[in-house]
């Protein structure tokens, strides 16, 4: 990802947002969340490159700048709370991804965000189908949005979306975990047995 239109075709792919040009100034665009109208990701030219603005948590701040160094301490913002990625071509995209999609869900509280702290629940050993994590995130008619929610998931190692299946205890498409039996192997070292893509929900089925 280096272009303007990228990250913001990424930052507009979450729901209830709209982009914004405020300062009459056509180099800063932003994305913001409709209700709360907080900006989420700002994006602007810099010293050849585009820039993005993004929101961040303490515990990922201080990681994210010693990890790349085309990722700095906010731009002209709260070097506390917010990050600049330099689109220079050094940070891959899915870790762009990762950072826009958190700092959405850290200015919104939005859907998805429910979604994930829901599959943070469920435990070691048991699976959930999608109709329970929607029940669990406060509305049992959004099992859709919880399938789109895990497959942005920014966080792999601590929102484990491969303890989701559907409501046949069926594994996701082989292209969800990085690969064909890649769910499998995940929730097999889980200690759950997966027989022919399906796992049996009355014996690891999450209990309520």
């Amino acid at each position: 990802m280096t272009t303007r239109e990228e990250a913001l075709a990424y930052g507009l792919s979450f729901p209830d947002t709209y982009q914004e040009a405020p300062f009459h100034d056509e180099n800063w665009q932003l994305v913001r969340v409709k209700g709360c109208k907080k900006v989420f990701l700002w994006t602007y030219e810099r010293n050849g490159y585009i820039n993005l603005n993004v929101k961040v948590s303490p515990e990922w701040r201080d990681l994210w700048r010693s990890t790349y160094s085309s990722v700095i301490a906010g731009w002209h913002q709260n070097k506390e709370h917010w990050n600049t990625i330099i689109l220079d071509g050094t940070v891959p995209d899915e870790d762009i991804r990762r950072m826009i999609a958190e700092s959405y869900d850290l200015v919104s509280d939005s859907p998805t965000k429910r979604i994930y702290e829901a599959v943070k629940k469920i435990p070691r050993g048991q699976v959930a189908t999608y109709g329970q994590i929607a029940e669990l995130a406060g509305d049992k008619k959004m099992a859709r949005a919880v399938g789109n929610a895990l497959h942005k998931n920014p966080d792999p190692l601590h929102i484990p979306c491969y303890r989701v299946v559907n409501s046949k205890g069926e594994l996701a498409g082989e292209f969800a975990f990085g690969g064909a039996g890649k769910q499998a192997e995940l929730l097999m070292a889980d200690g759950i047995e997966v027989v022919n893509g399906r796992v049996d929900l009355k014996k690891y089925g999450m209990k309520f």
